[in-house]
Formats: structure tokens, sequence, C-alpha cells
């Protein structure tokens, strides 16, 4: 409202001042609702359409226009806009809270599949950076979680062929089928192929729907009482290992197939076993990592970004990777981000 009156004031100078008849400012003061419609209140555009009307008429009471006719015109125009400005003000904010309760459902949605991080268990602590690619979602098609089972921690680092909403359905097929199997199947190959049938059935699904089908890199990690830890690498970017400040590639041998195409591999899926000692640090990144190019087309340097950093706080360094990431790409990010630390504690 203080700016609408702003506003006025110098057009009713300048309406006073100028002595040719035939220029007429105050017309102009017609416009002036449409601002607080864009942006304000109902109230403040009632206001506003209030203010205009009395400002119009005392200077046309004391400056008329030479025909009644003109006058008239005046002052119906600036009731009929200022009406129609009130309506679209009404219609702008009813439209603005459905957008945010919608968005506010969807926020909740998401929540629901992907945990806030830091995830604490009783063996281990994962925190890190996920960005999805677009901006307005909160989840992408990188996926992770870590579960207490009856067997140990069991980690999952994977990534959803494709990226945004299309890629969400399969991701929450596979967090819930990954929570429901790590509780119940003893060994790692038997949750894998839960997973692998989890994804065939949402595929099966899909083409129903007329949706495409999908696969999903995995890695699939198990921490127990031992020392030496087990994974299976479904195509999924191989991990490091950072430990008395040095930084190792995690050997875990040839990556299988992605979930979704293991009747396509000539052999099944195998585990493989590392050591991951109590203190050190496991660090998963997706392809948005892995593959990303900075504007002359070279790949993100990351193991030698992590030897760099072996010094540093875990809970450091998967901020200052994403920083460096950005500043290697020129903020240009064509896939989700995902950088996690898993830190040993038992």
């Amino acid at each position: 409202m203080a700016y609408v009156i702003a506003a006025t004031v110098p057009i009713v100078l300048l309406e006073l001042v100028i002595d040719d008849r035939t220029v007429r400012l105050i017309p102009l003061l017609i416009l002036l609702p449409a601002f607080p419609a864009a942006v304000g209140t109902v109230r403040q555009t009632v206001y506003a359409v209030g203010w205009i009307l009395i400002v119009i008429t005392a200077v046309l009471v004391y400056r008329p226009f030479p025909s009644s006719y003109d006058h008239g015109i005046v002052l119906v125009l600036a009731l009929v806009l200022g009406v129609l400005c009130v309506v679209i003000c009404h219609m702008r904010i009813r439209r603005e809270r459905e957008l945010l309760r919608v968005r506010s459902t969807a926020v909740a949605l998401q929540r629901q599949m992907l945990r806030t991080l830091p995830i604490l268990t009783d063996r281990v602590i994962v925190d890190g950076a996920y960005l999805p690619v677009e901006a307005d979602r909160l989840v992408g098609g990188d996926i992770y979680e870590a579960v207490t089972s009856p067997y140990g921690t069991r980690l999952l680092f994977g990534d959803v062929q494709g990226k945004g909403l299309p890629a969400i359905g399969a991701a929450f097929a596979m967090l819930g089928a990954f929570r429901e199997a790590a509780q119940r199947e003893p060994t790692l190959t038997a949750l894998v192929d839960d997973l692998e049938q989890a994804v065939v059935r949402h595929n099966a699904f899909a083409r129903q729907t007329g949706e495409p089908e999908r696969f999903v890199t995995a890695l699939i990690v198990g921490v127990d009482d031992s020392t030496e830890t087990q994974a299976v690498n479904c195509g999924h970017p191989p991990p490091y290992m950072v430990n008395a400040g040095r930084v190792t590639a995690v050997p875990l041998g040839n990556p299988g197939v992605p979930l979704g195409l293991a009747d396509l591999a000539p052999k099944p899926r195998i585990v493989a076993w590392f050591p991951f000692p109590s203190g050190a640090t496991l660090i998963s990144c997706s392809d948005g990592v892995t593959e990303a190019r900075s504007s002359t087309g070279t790949f993100y340097p990351l193991e030698e970004r992590l030897r760099t950093w072996a010094g540093i706080s875990p809970w450091e360094l998967a901020g200052n990777l994403v920083d460096d990431l950005s500043r290697h790409t020129a903020g240009e990010h064509r896939d989700d981000i995902t950088a996690l630390v898993v830190r040993r504690t038992l």
C-alpha cells in the first residue's frame, strides 16, 4: 500500500502543475492497484482501489475534465479495473495456497522415500550430500539406505536409470524391497536376488501402464561383527576407502550387471570381501560425480581429490567434494549428485 501512495504523489503533483488542459495524467492512477494485486493481499488491493478512487475524485473535483462524459468514463474505468484487480488477487492467492498444499504433500511423500542424512545404525554412521538434478525435487534417481538387521547393518547405494520424477517409481520399489529383504535374508546374495525380482516386477507393471522399463545400478554392502565386509556390486561405481590418512579404491572385482538385467548375465553375481576396520570411512559416489565433466570435456578427478582431502574430517569431505565438483563443472549438473560417507564406529 505504501508504494501505491508513493506512486500517487508525483502523478497528482504533475497533474496539478501542468497548465495544458489537454494533457491529463490522472488516468494513470487507474493502473496502480495492479501492483498489490500481483504481490499483495486482497485487503491491500481493496485499500489501494479505494485510495485511487478517492484521489481521482478529489483531483477531478479540483480540476475537472472539460466534459462530464470524460469525468464519468475515468471513474467507471477506475472502478471496473479496481474490482478486476481484487478478483485477480483473490484467484492468485487461492492458486498459491493450492500449490503450497500440493508441494507440502509432495515433500512429505518424498521424505518417506529417503531418510534425512545422517543415518545412524549400531555399526556405522552414514552422511554426505544428495543433490537431485531437478532443483524443485527432493528425490531423484539416486537412492540410499542403511538398515539394522539380525545379520548386521545392510547398506544400499543405487542409481535408477533416468532422473527426475519418472525414475522415482522404480526408486520407491527398490527402497521398499531393500528395507523388507534386508531384515529377512541371511545372505547378501539372497538379498540381491530379492532386489532383482523387485525391479523385474516393477518393469512388468511399467509395461502394462506404458511406462519405460528401467534398470538400477546398485552397491549392496553388509557390515557385521567381522572386520571383513562383504559387498555385491551391480554395475555401480566402486567405492573408495579412507583409513589412517590413506585413500584406496575398494577391490570388488568386475562389476556385475545392473538390477533388472540378470537374465543377460552369463554368470551369477558374487560377493566380494574387503577390510573395513573401525574408524575407517567408505566413500560411495554416483555416476553424477564419477562421470561429471568440465566445459572442456575433462572428467572430474575424483580419486585425486579424495587423496588431497584424506586428512580432513569425513563429515567435511562430502561438502568439499560437492563444492569442488560445482567449480569443475561450472555449476552445470546434468545428473543427480550423490556423495555418501560411511564411517564405521564398531
